[in-house]
């Protein structure tokens, strides 16, 4: 990414009202840019992989100022900087991109090297219509220009058991599942950060679930897989940054030696408020406070939009679930 690009990309972000001191990181951009709007002087500030933007990203991440006594590097930087993109352009892929999240995926772990994933990739314009249309009608799964869609796979170990004439009763049981989908799961962590260290944004797409038997008829499934989730894949419009989104706060989530399941009431007002900040940045109206506009999304089978039928499904694919 040149220079005029990040540039244009802070500038873009200025415009659209960013608050004063906010971190524009430009991945992997080929002079090592990283800028900060600023207001105060009505400029943007411009530093070369800036010693402080650790701090800055772990700012942005937790809504708050955090201290990190660990120098930066580029790993680092690049998944504290993770953001979800839904808006893409229409730039397309350079060509051996899919290969090479594909070769990232593989290098993820695996339970016992079983391998139990695979990734449909489709391109396809009528296609990513039709899947989009099954995954809430959401048009950023049109709009990018590769949709990759995650399968949890153990028909290939009982294709393997049936042609070597060996016993497999083991994929009968939820254990299984369980490892495929973590598989899956860690493969396309493993994409989403190659993807992005390559300048491109990704989106995962958990509605893929709510029609998953339709799914798996689009895609040609085998019995004994499923669609796990989707990732959109693409270049981030410009004109349309995707911010970091800020998280609960460390001591929500990491408990040492033993759980403590007090501590979410000290915390989730600090973060309802660090959220509802976010919330206003973005221009997003929330049904309430996180906590509440989290809650409704639990609220009952209602809110699982289809997803409520999985067992039932997942038992006409072929999985045993005992």
């Amino acid at each position: 990414m040149s220079v005029g690009v990040a540039v244009r990309r802070c500038l873009s972000l200025k415009k659209n009202g960013a608050a004063n001191g906010t971190l524009c990181l430009v991945p992997r951009c080929a002079e090592g840019i990283y800028c900060v709007v600023n207001f105060s002087s009505d400029r943007i500030a411009m530093r070369h992989n800036a010693p402080d933007s650790l701090a800055s990203l772990l700012a942005a991440r937790y809504g708050t100022t955090t201290a990190c006594p660990i120098p930066a590097n580029d790993t680092l930087n690049g998944l504290l900087s993770h953001r979800s993109v839904r808006a893409f352009s229409a730039t397309p892929l350079a060509e051996g991109t899919l290969e090479l999240l594909v070769a990232a995926a593989q290098s993820a772990s695996t339970s016992s090297n079983l391998q139990t994933w695979s990734v449909v990739a489709v391109e396809d314009p009528q296609r990513k219509e039709r899947l989009s249309v099954l995954a809430n009608n959401q048009d950023f799964v049109r709009s990018c220009p590769l949709f990759l869609v995650w399968i949890a796979d153990l028909s290939r170990l009982q294709t393997l058991g049936l042609k070597r004439e060996k016993p497999h009763e083991s994929l009968e049981f939820l254990e299984m599942l369980l490892m495929a989908t973590i598989d899956a799961t860690l493969a396309a962590q493993n994409a989403a950060v190659a993807a992005e260290s390559l300048g491109l944004g990704v989106v995962y797409v958990g509605a893929i679930r709510n029609h998953a038997d339709q799914v798996a008829r689009e895609l040609g499934l085998p019995a004994k897989s499923f669609a796990t989730f989707g990732m959109c894949v693409g270049h981030p419009d410009t004109a349309r940054p995707a911010a970091i989104k800020p998280r609960l706060p460390q001591t929500a989530v990491l408990h040492r030696e033993t759980y403590d399941d007090g501590v979410i009431h000290d915390t989730i007002e600090g973060y309802n408020a660090t959220m509802d900040d976010f919330y206003r940045q973005q221009n997003m109206k929330p049904l309430g406070p996180w906590d509440l506009h989290s809650l409704n999304r639990v609220r009952g089978v209602d809110a699982l939009q289809g997803r409520e039928r999985l067992v039932e499904i997942l038992k006409a694919f072929g999985f045993g679930l005992r």
